[in-house]
């Protein structure tokens, strides 16, 4: 199995909406858990030959815990009305199409069908990410340089 097949594995679980996938043959074993509803995607390779280890979490993925304050209460609410740009693939976020040029779009920047909002680097290809609504942009939810998970919210966008 090369990278491609397993990267292929990754987005149709993440689409199915399972929680772990284990997929064996008689020279390899992979797999591949989800948490129920969320981003995250992690997935673990090796031989078969090998027994596997028991997974601990590392400190810095735990869960953060949920507080209900009236603020964060309001703000969910309100980017309810917004439609998200999420990321197509598993990269890296720029928001420019090269260190020199200028950014692709800014918050409050009109945005309409097909435009390229950013560019998502997989694999030394840069990847063109282009809008699927027309707006303005509300927030850029992905700090520029940072790697993103497959259906990661990119951009808000306030379609009205």
């Amino acid at each position: 199995m090369d990278i491609k097949d397993i990267q292929n594995l990754i987005k149709f679980v993440s689409k199915a909406e399972v929680s772990e996938v284990k997929y064996k043959t008689k020279d390899f074993e992979i797999t591949i858990k989800t948490p129920l509803g969320g981003n995250e995607v992690s997935y673990v390779a090796q031989p078969a030959m090998y027994q596997q280890a028991p997974q601990q979490v590392a400190p810095g993925h735990a869960p953060a815990p949920v507080s209900a304050s009236p603020e964060k209460t309001e703000a969910v609410s309100d980017d309810s009305k917004y439609v998200t740009i999420k990321s197509p693939m598993i990269g890296t976020f720029y928001r420019k199409p090269s260190p020199d040029k200028d950014v692709f779009v800014n918050v409050g920047d009109e945005v309409s069908v097909g435009k390229v909002v950013c560019v998502i680097e997989a694999m030394k290809l840069f990847n063109q990410i282009d809008s699927e609504v027309s707006g303005k942009i509300v927030k850029i939810l992905v700090d520029d340089a940072t790697p993103v998970e497959y259906d990661q919210p990119l951009f808000l966008v306030d379609p009205s």
